[in-house]
């Protein structure tokens, strides 16, 4: 999308997902897990337009198969509990009762409708919910706007991770400020489409529901699909935004004057929250980003940069930070799109490799000491049309191995 923004975005540093207006969280540990906390939840004054993109993965996930029947109904969602050390997938008619029974429950404590409340799982595949631990758990929650809230909510949503994910920015629009945020989860299974990660989204905009769908399909395809651990797509993928309205903006439609600066306040805050999974891969020690410029379109240019930053070949290289450059052009050429293979251009940052497809006097130590960096960019133009598109990822390490052989012990 190549939107002219009207309005500055202003990151919200001390901001979480409770900073809208209508918003509050909790979390807790129920002992699912043996010391983090294991469920949350988030809770809106109102019932909030909502809208959500899911895992492509054919094995789907109870809590996937429940939030998308609640969010069908009414297309708004005031509550949605989340817990960590069980997925609930693979577990078949009783993941489903387990499923609505966490639904149901919820709607009960805070006295909602049920189909107003979207459920999440993340964690171990394959193993019954412990609902003895769960059920009153849900009753323990008390959600509350603070900054200590909000922290604990952040923490019961990881599994493997080694950081929380965490962003928040406001935008004016129609003179009223609107702020938005976002919190996730994601370390490993992580790959384009969608990964093994939760996203959840608060704002306070006024936006109808379908707006708000088509929006975020759009923006995860050049956000939550750009990022990639490890080539594998988890059951229980979700991303959920819920708009609360509260802000006091007129309704959001794409004929909105300042439609494109929601679009930029979404967008950044997905982004965000992607470089942030990308970056916390199992054992990651660096960030991988590729910017593709020169493709024919958009869509081809993140192909491209998704072939790139998905290759292990290529997150290898950046391990052992080897200036193999070989690889990249292996990657670019293996994407499936259409370029020239005489007019392509590699750098690594400011150190150029290539300069249409002939390899330039670079020197290799300053190479290998660009690479021991823990962001590195791979810049590569195909000097085919005007398409550009962006991809993130990650190393590729001996500790990916130790941590997922012992996954489960």
């Amino acid at each position: 999308m190549q939107l002219e923004y009207k309005q500055k975005l202003i990151k919200n540093k001390e901001g979480s997902i409770i900073s809208p207006i209508g918003f509050t969280a909790a979390g807790i540990h129920t002992k699912v897990k043996r010391k983090r906390k294991d469920l949350g939840v988030i809770l809106c004054d109102v019932p909030a337009e909502a809208a959500a993109v899911y895992t492509l993965n054919q094995i789907i996930a109870a809590p996937l198969t429940v939030t998308k029947e609640s969010i069908s109904s009414e297309g708004k969602i005031q509550a949605v509990v989340i817990n960590s050390g069980n997925a609930n997938a693979c577990t078949g008619s009783q993941g489903m009762l387990d499923a609505y029974t966490m639904r149901d429950t919820v709607a009960k404590h805070f006295s909602i409708k049920n189909n107003y409340v979207a459920v999440a799982s993340t964690g171990i595949i394959g193993e019954n919910m412990p609902m003895d631990k769960i059920t009153p758990g849900i009753s323990q929650l008390v959600p509350e706007k603070s900054s200590e809230a909000a922290l604990s909510f952040n923490e019961s949503i990881l599994t493997t991770d080694t950081m929380m994910k965490s962003t928040c920015y406001e935008v004016e629009i129609d003179g009223v400020t609107v702020t938005m945020a976002g919190s996730a989860k994601g370390s490993g299974m992580i790959a384009p489409n969608m990964a093994t990660m939760l996203g959840f989204v608060t704002t306070d905009a006024n936006i109808a529901n379908e707006y708000l769908r088509t929006a975020l399909k759009e923006i995860t395809d050049e956000t939550f699909n750009r990022i990639t651990v490890d080539g594998d797509t988890s059951t229980n993928d979700m991303v959920l935004v819920m708009a609360s309205g509260m802000a006091g903006n007129d309704s959001l439609t794409p004929e909105h004057h300042e439609w494109e600066n929601f679009i930029h306040l979404l967008k950044q805050v997905c982004e965000d929250l992607a470089v942030m999974i990308a970056r916390d891969g199992e054992g990651a020690t660096k960030l991988i980003e590729v910017q593709v410029t020169g493709a024919y379109t958009d869509e081809e240019a993140g192909m491209v940069a998704k072939s790139v930053v998905g290759s292990d070949l290529v997150k290898t290289m950046v391990f052992g930070s080897d200036p193999n450059w070989g690889r990249v052009m292996m990657a670019v050429g293996k994407s499936g799109v259409k370029l020239d293979p005489n007019k392509i251009d590699i750098a690594l940052g400011a150190h150029t490799l290539l300069l249409h497809s002939e390899p330039t006097n670079y020197v290799e130590t300053e190479l290998t000491k660009y690479l021991n960096n823990d962001k590195v960019i791979i810049n590569i133009h195909l000097n085919c049309g005007s398409g550009t598109g962006k991809a993130w990822g990650c190393d590729l390490t001996y500790d990916y191995v130790r941590i997922n052989a012992s996954y489960r012990t």
